[in-house]
């Protein structure tokens, strides 16, 4: 039973695991983020666009 421990408390798989979940969160909100701004912006431009042709 203790070299289940031992064996369970140095094995690191799960805390990795997590560090790259974390990771890909990160990514996905800045991410988001980054599209929210260009696709504001992109609004913005073809609203100016569309009001100079009419």
């Amino acid at each position: 039973m203790t070299k289940f421990f031992a064996r369970f408390a140095k094995d690191e798989s799960g805390a990795t695991a997590i560090e790259y979940g974390l990771i890909a969160a990160l990514i996905a909100v800045v991410a988001i983020a980054g599209m929210e701004v260009v696709g504001t912006n992109l609004l913005a431009k073809f609203q100016e666009i569309a009001a100079k042709l009419v």
